[in-house]
């Protein structure tokens, strides 16, 4: 149950940071997919920082600012 839950906030958080990211990101499967991986990215970013915070809107917010780094990232690489 743990892990539907990571993808559902996952792709809640890519969603929201495609919105974020100049208006659309990279279509609704690569966003889903930078909200899954922004979700861990997120979280380290977090621990790193000494964020802490429990519930679900505190972990679709750090989870989104961790799909929004992808975002950007795999901007500057499609860039290229």
């Amino acid at each position: 149950m743990d892990f539907l839950w990571f993808l559902l906030i996952g792709a809640v958080s890519g969603w929201l940071a495609g919105q974020l990211w100049k208006g659309s990101g990279f279509g609704l499967l690569g966003n889903i997919i930078a909200g899954i991986v922004g979700g861990v990215v997120g979280g380290w970013i977090a621990g790193k920082l000494g964020i802490g915070g429990g519930g679900l809107l505190w972990q679709i917010i750090i989870a989104a600012g961790g799909a929004w780094v992808i975002l950007f990232l795999i901007s500057l690489v499609k860039k290229k």
